[in-house]
């Protein structure tokens, strides 16, 4: 089972991810896709590890997530966090295509496994436009990985403030008004 937390920056999602995990039966591990490039970073890191149980396994891997979703046994609970750190790694070293390539590819990979996967990311479409033309980028491609994942999952969230809305599919929309008449 795949389920994908959105949300913005402190909205809850890891520490949402984290709460399931640990009222999961099975084993978890965290697949991190952060690297400690600042100060800043590194100390995001040593929190995100000490927010963690002891017994969780953790797998650092900033770019290869199908690779290392495959590595992991099938029963394990898995947190992929996050997406938003992942797509700006590939970002730096592919193009938008082998981006979105790859997006798929692990988002399918994530889906066909037994155990639950939690996946985490930003939505970063409801703010301000990026001044930047990397920024507007970043922001349009994490918006179609996003949405990639969301495809592929079988439950979906945006957390808000602490507040979770079950996002639907927009062929759930598209179905049940296919046969919308207007009255009269």
């Amino acid at each position: 089972m795949l389920i994908v937390l959105l949300g913005g920056a402190r909205s809850g999602k890891s520490a949402l991810a984290q709460r399931i995990a640990a009222a999961h039966a099975q084993p978890v591990v965290v697949v991190a896709t952060a690297e400690a490039r600042d100060g800043d970073m590194a100390d995001r890191i040593a929190r995100h590890r000490a927010d963690r149980p002891v017994g969780w396994a953790t797998v650092e891997e900033p770019l290869d997530v199908t690779g290392a979703l495959s590595g992991i046994d099938p029963a394990s609970c898995v947190i992929l966090d996050d997406l938003t750190v992942w797509v700006s790694n590939m970002m730096e070293r592919s193009d938008e295509p082998a981006v979105l390539q790859a997006a798929t590819a692990a988002a399918v990979a994530a889906a066909r496994r037994p155990g639950l996967t939690l996946a985490v990311s930003n939505e970063t479409g409801l703010g301000v436009v990026p001044v930047s033309a990397l920024g507007r980028q970043y922001r349009d491609v994490l918006g179609r990985v996003n949405s990639t994942w969301v495809a592929a999952a079988d439950e979906s969230y945006l957390l808000v403030a602490g507040s979770l809305l079950a996002l639907d599919s927009s062929d759930v929309l598209v179905e049940r008004l296919a046969g919308f008449r207007p009255k009269g």
